[in-house]
């Protein structure tokens, strides 16, 4: 019995000792599926981050933070964000950089480069504060309000009410003299005007805090806070009223403006996104994939039967619209086409869990406006006529979003696409979130619509000319989003643009250009699409091309590790030597070589 125990003993001894070796066996892109070296930094800088915000930012009605993307920060939050910032920069000097596996190493690159960049942000905030300081002499009157909020400290209610009622006449002086300045910059308006609202916002939580709860501010405060409140709308209004722009696109829809940044600006913000090109290299760049869409729509014009004309071949399709009702079942379709397709060659693994759960959506008239195509994510929203829409804007709708076009994307949207990016990021390294571009958010989708038609997905020549349609709308995106910035092209250029060179209709250009210039996108959002489609091509000829990968393998590996630049994950999958002040090196566009 005693020799039994020594035997299973043994056993259980090898067997432990098997499972010690495996482990330890295991391929680090196993090991750090997950997270890395520098996880529990990044997370606690990401969390510190947060509850700085949560502290400083305007408390809401009902006791709930408000985020309104024009909040301006305090001079308060300014610097108490940036000494989060040193404090972690400081850490990252003491991390052991070069014991790091890959993807510490590139954890590390990423985290120094996202407070470099808010480093850089904060001090181009306090500058272009400091610029209009004599245009908010009254603001730290507010700050002061604001903080005796946060501890709920109690101040006799007759001395607040003579302090706001005294802020309002300052502000109104101010808003004599500001009548009689020369005008403000475009940027400069813009911001005066986030400020004024984000100082309203602040007294409005300091108010809400007070009133009703503590008598005798509730006795003396409620009319020199409306006076003030009034005070600081007006206020706002001046520079509202004042802004000025790029000449606007006048139609019977909301106007189309936009602020170009300069060519300065464009350089700094690619190179943070680790794009090694000039914005000048990247319009040769979409004139180059532009020619190669020009000479593909030819051959499918060609066999269509319309020759040169392809413009007469694109007609025939935009016609092929379905009956009303028929567009959901329509995106069905095409999305089951576009996985049967990837299955029967094997690209990519695709749990049955993220097929069953992507919905839909139908988009509103008033989304429709920026928006002209469906758009994806979790869900597919589904931009087709509603019932509200002109009769010309109906027929717009449903001839751009024709089966042919709309074949091209929808696995943009959903699978391997969008979708897709949502459902594996929640579920690998969901702490590089704050790390995310739109060069991989965008890239990743878009160099699907490369690859399948690379490999022949789009088979009939109608098909092909539908994929074509938009290849040649991300070159147009590049073009005219990059001209428009450097002060080279007007709104209304860019969508004669769109219309002539890549055939949308009207509504559809005005609702793109509108899209891309209204503030809601970074300046480099519409860059991104090919580009970073561009970038993720030129690393499958890399790796598979060459054989050290497949595209089942290359493909699983690159969508977990989440929405990271590309020459990041590039790094990863080459196991590149890196150093703690890497730069962008990855000239990934022979052409411009």
């Amino acid at each position: 019995m005693q020799n039994k125990s020594r035997f299973f003993a043994l056993l259980l001894t090898i067997s432990l000792l098997s499972s010690t070796l495996a482990i330890a066996q295991l391929p680090n892109a196993t090991l750090y599926e997950q997270t890395s070296e520098m996880g529990t930094l990044i997370l606690g800088y990401q969390k510190d981050v947060d509850a700085i915000n949560d502290f400083y930012y305007p408390y809401a009605t009902g006791g709930f933070y408000a985020y309104p993307m024009t909040t301006f920060k305090s001079p308060e939050q300014r610097k108490r964000l940036q000494d989060i910032n040193n404090d972690y920069l400081q850490k990252l000097k003491e991390a052991q950089f070069d014991t790091f596996s890959i993807y510490g190493k590139v954890d590390y690159i990423l985290l120094k480069k996202e407070i470099e960049s808010s480093v850089w942000l904060l001090n181009k905030e306090e500058t272009d504060y400091n610029a209009l300081a004599k245009y908010f002499t009254f603001a730290d009157s507010i700050y002061a309000l604001e903080k005796l909020r946060r501890r709920g400290t109690y101040k006799e209610g007759s001395l607040l009410a003579a302090q706001m009622s005294e802020t309002a006449k300052q502000i109104d002086t101010l808003s004599l003299s500001f009548k009689k300045v020369s005008k403000l910059k475009p940027d400069q308006l813009k911001m005066a005007a986030a400020v004024t609202f984000s100082l309203k916002q602040r007294l409005k939580g300091f108010y809400q805090f007070y009133m009703d709860y503590e008598p005798g501010f509730t006795w003396w405060a409620p009319k020199p806070y409306e006076k003030l409140d009034l005070a600081l709308n007006n206020y706002a209004r001046l520079f509202a009223d004042g802004r000025d722009s790029i000449p606007a696109v006048k139609t019977d829809k909301p106007e189309i403006k936009g602020t170009p940044i300069g060519r300065q600006e464009l350089i700094r913000q690619l190179n943070a996104e680790l794009i090694p090109y000039t914005p000048e290299q990247l319009i040769q760049l979409a004139e180059k994939e532009f020619k190669y869409c020009d000479e593909e729509l030819l051959k499918a014009s060609t066999a269509m039967g319309y020759g040169k004309d392809w413009k007469k071949a694109q007609e025939k399709i935009k016609n092929s619209y379905v009956p009303l009702g028929k567009q959901a079942e329509l995106i069905v379709k095409l999305q089951d086409d576009a996985l049967t397709f990837i299955k029967a060659n094997d690209l990519i693994s695709i749990p049955a869990l993220a097929e069953e759960t992507w919905g839909m959506v139908m988009m509103s008239a008033e989304r429709q406006l920026v928006n002209p195509f469906f758009t994806g994510g979790r869900e597919i929203s589904i931009s087709y006529p509603t019932n509200g829409m002109g009769e010309d804007d109906k027929l717009m709708s449903m001839r751009g979003n024709n089966p042919y076009f709309s074949r091209g994307t929808v696995q943009h949207e959903l699978l391997p696409g969008h979708h897709y990016q949502y459902f594996i990021n929640n579920r690998y390294k969901s702490y590089r979130e704050s790390f995310k571009t739109p060069f991989s958010v965008e890239g990743w989708p878009l160099y699907w619509e490369l690859l399948l038609y690379d490999k022949g997905f789009a088979k009939t020549p109608e098909e092909k000319m539908g994929m074509l349609f938009w290849r040649m709308h991300r070159c147009a995106r590049i073009l005219f989003s990059l001209n428009f910035h450097l002060g080279k092209w007007t709104p209304q250029e860019c969508v004669d643009f769109l219309i002539n060179r890549v055939g949308h209709e009207r509504a559809n250009a005005e609702g793109e250009v509108r899209r891309s210039f209204k503030g809601d996108y970074s300046p480099l959002y519409q860059v991104a699409y090919l580009t970073g489609g561009l970038q993720l091509f030129a690393l499958k000829k890399e790796m598979v091309d060459s054989g050290k990968m497949s595209f089942k393998a290359f493909h699983d590996a690159v969508i977990k590790e989440n929405l990271i630049p590309v020459e990041m994950i590039r790094a990863t999958l080459t196991n590149q030597p890196l150093t703690r002040d890497f730069t962008t090196t990855w000239h990934f566009y022979d052409q411009l070589k």
